[in-house]
């Protein structure tokens, strides 16, 4: 919590000196502007912390400045969280305050979704996007991407203990009650960790993944930007009668924070 409270001053105290130039989104285009200071702050301010510490599976990696204002100060390599229990695979390039988050998201969210619904931990996710100097959705002309200063992820499965797997392209839609009820556990769960979460029914690019971002305007307005926004309601599990042996307790409900709650 600590973290994502620096993460908050940082950025309001430096944006309300720098103004419009280069503001709380990060600053210019690709090739123009300047990157916002406070990412360069948070990014050591959550090293300070402690909340993220080198190891075998979280290394530090050299500056990376530009192209433009792409780029973060402090990368790291991420080949697992949650102590290394559970693998990122490929190896992500973010920075530190994303991977604090992903800790706590897997700690709360993940693993308690993933033994309630299947009697055993996610050992491995599945990313197929970290950083990347690049505009959002892929586009070289629009709003630059948070995955430009390694503030991002995108998500497109988990893998249990024993070998199963669980994709977000067939599982979101198509995916037995108990899969889609996992996908609509953690889903909920990350739009209360994460301001921005994107995920299949969101918009045409997000059909295989869940992109999970820390762009701070999106905490505006008391809430997060989820999309979809998550029903209330029984989740599928319950609502379509699957069987209930490796469940111990009620299934999650799919919701994700209601303003104020956040």
């Amino acid at each position: 919590m600590g973290v994502r409270v620096a993460y908050v001053v940082a950025c309001v105290a430096v944006a309300a000196c720098l103004g419009a130039l280069i503001g709380c989104g990060g600053g210019g285009t690709f090739n123009s502007g300047q990157r916002a200071p406070w990412r360069a702050k948070t990014e050591q301010a959550c090293l300070v912390g402690g909340s993220v510490q080198a190891s075998a599976y979280i290394q530090p990696m050299s500056a990376i400045n530009g192209p433009g204002v792409c780029g973060l100060e402090r990368p790291l390599r991420v080949s697992g969280l949650a102590g290394g229990r559970v693998a990122v695979s490929p190896p992500a390039t973010i920075g530190c305050p994303l991977t604090a988050s992903l800790d706590r998201w897997i700690r709360n969210s993940v693993q308690p979704a993933s033994y309630r619904y299947f009697g055993r931990p996610v050992v491995a996710i599945e990313q197929i996007a970290s950083y990347g100097c690049r505009g959002r959705n892929g586009n070289s002309y629009g709003h630059i991407s948070e995955h430009a200063f390694g503030n991002a992820l995108d998500i497109a499965g988990f893998r249990l203990a024993g070998g199963d797997e669980i994709t977000v392209v067939r599982g979101w839609w198509k995916g037995s009650p108990r899969e889609r009820a996992f996908l609509q556990a953690v889903f909920s769960g990350a739009c209360a960790e994460f301001y921005t979460v994107l995920g299949p029914g969101a918009d045409s690019h997000h059909y295989n993944h869940i992109h999970v971002d820390l762009l701070l305007t999106n905490t505006r307005s008391g809430h997060h930007l989820c999309q979809p926004s998550p029903a209330r309601g029984l989740p599928v599990a319950e609502a379509e009668g699957a069987p209930r042996t490796t469940a111990s307790v009620k299934p999650f409900a799919f919701a994700g924070p209601a303003p104020g709650e956040d």
